[in-house]
């Protein structure tokens, strides 16, 4: 793939980078949770997330397309850039880790523990216990992967607030944060207003001017004007404003 081409299409990765970002955060958080409650990961949950070769999960397109925004594209996106590439390749490589973990405790844990009440020989019963103390080592491997898969989410997060300032004028990142705000706020949590300060600044306005102007090219006018009623409520003299409504309200004539 050509750098060319990579550039023209680095709006709609951004876009795709903080999107998957946010879902896989959302998914893995929700799973750890469950960990934190029972001890035990979902091992069908967690294939899924990663998929296959010749059917990628959600985590698989993840590490994918943060590979062609930064790795490709080095020079321009700075450290962070690099970091953030490290970071989600390194989640991916630990979740697969955490997936086959999760598997001998699903599917063999409860094996060896049956066999601890049966009538066995000496011999059988040594080796079993034996092989047992390996499959406990499992959980605390099970722990050690959640740990750093968290500790890598947070300074995903970190990361990505501060690589997003150079993209203040990305349209289709501005209509996934105003159509997907729940799930924005959810994932970045107390840092949601720093997100969108380090990419908006003294404009928060923009983050609907933009996406108006996304959506009214995509044909969704009446989202669009909301998104530019919501500007305008803000900054109802911000120079964009204007000329976007009448690019919609033309439109319609």
């Amino acid at each position: 793939m050509s750098k060319t081409w990579i550039r023209t299409k680095r709006p709609e990765f951004v876009r795709d980078v903080v999107r998957d970002f946010c879902l896989v955060h959302r998914e893995l958080e929700k799973e750890f949770r469950h960990y934190d409650k029972t001890g035990h990961v979902d091992f069908s949950m967690i294939r899924n997330l990663l998929g296959q070769e010749m059917n990628k999960g959600l985590l698989w397109r993840l590490k994918d397309t943060a590979h062609l925004l930064f790795k490709k594209n080095a020079s321009e996106n700075g450290l962070n850039g690099q970091f953030l590439d490290w970071s989600i390749g390194y989640i991916f490589h630990d979740t697969i880790k955490l997936k086959e973990d999760a598997y001998q405790q699903q599917n063999y844990a409860p094996w060896f523990r049956e066999l601890q009440r049966r009538q066995l020989s000496d011999d059988a019963r040594l080796i079993s216990q034996e092989l047992m103390r390996v499959l406990d080592q499992t959980n605390e491997s099970i722990e050690r992967e959640i740990g750093r898969i968290r500790f890598i989410l947070f300074n995903c997060r970190r990361l990505l607030i501060d690589y997003l300032a150079q993209h203040r004028d990305n349209e289709l990142l501005a209509r996934f944060l105003l159509a997907r705000e729940e799930l924005v706020r959810e994932v970045f949590g107390s840092g949601y207003a720093r997100l969108l300060d380090s990419v908006y600044g003294d404009e928060p306005e923009l983050l609907y001017l933009l996406a108006a102007r996304s959506l009214r090219e995509g044909g969704w006018r009446e989202d669009a004007m909301r998104a530019l009623n919501e500007a305008e409520r803000i900054n109802a003299d911000h120079p964009l404003l204007h000329k976007e409504r009448g690019r919609i309200c033309a439109k319609r004539s």
